[in-house]
């Protein structure tokens, strides 16, 4: 019984090391996953890296593929827009229910990584402003309380973690992107869900036309 409870933990602990390794850009789209490389890496057995390798599959992070064995999964830039128009209808749900939440102190905190997003922006510190983003993004979620729309956003986000980091590096593109998050803050903070589904939507429909740039010229993923 103690193996067997060792060995779901090396599971979970490896999964989720694995899968913010993944999402941070350790390892690269398309890249090599090895049971033998990571067993060493994370300090667990094969068995474990094996099951977090099928997990991580079923997220859409990870391809096991004939004679090659695991990588790192590429997305098109056709799929990316295909996962921000599903994205724009799911967060918008979640930030009007936001907008609806009584947690008054919870929804103030998201005026406050605003503040840390600008000034990431001020500094230039792209890498900065797009873990922000995230952090707000996952903030919103939380404050929502809509279950099956947040695991559905947070498997899709994971999925485009890749483009999203490469949107925030685009020149000119964090300050509007900053705009746009504040703008949906403000209808939370205010109480107002149709604003904050709107505004939410906005956002995201900017980044389907950046992605729609980005397939008309050719850009891979």
């Amino acid at each position: 019984m103690v193996a067997n409870e060792r060995q779901i933990e090396g599971h979970l602990t490896s999964t989720g090391r694995l899968r913010s390794d993944i999402l941070a850009g350790v390892f690269s789209p398309g890249e090599r996953l090895t049971e033998v490389a990571l067993a060493e890496k994370y300090s667990v057995g094969r068995g474990s890296i094996r099951a977090a390798l099928l997990e991580l599959r079923a997220e859409g992070l990870v391809d096991i593929e004939a004679n090659r064995g695991a990588v790192v999964r590429r997305i098109t830039v056709d799929e990316a827009i295909e996962i921000a128009e599903a994205r724009k209808v799911l967060e918008g749900l979640v930030a009007g229910k936001a907008a609806l939440s009584d947690d008054i102190e919870a929804k103030n905190s998201l005026a406050s990584i605003i503040e840390e997003m600008g000034s990431a922006v001020s500094a230039g510190d792209s890498a900065r402003y797009s873990e922000l983003n995230r952090i707000l993004h996952r903030r919103i979620w939380e404050i929502g309380e809509h279950r099956v729309a947040n695991d559905l956003v947070a498997n899709l986000r994971n999925r485009s973690a890749h483009h999203q980091y490469r949107l925030a590096m685009m020149p000119g593109r964090a300050e509007e992107s900053l705009a746009q998050h504040a703008a949906v803050v403000e209808a939370i903070v205010s109480g107002d869900a149709e604003a904050a589904e709107k505004s939410m939507r906005e956002h995201l429909s900017s980044v389907i036309d950046v992605l729609g740039h980005w397939a008309e010229s050719g850009v891979n993923l």
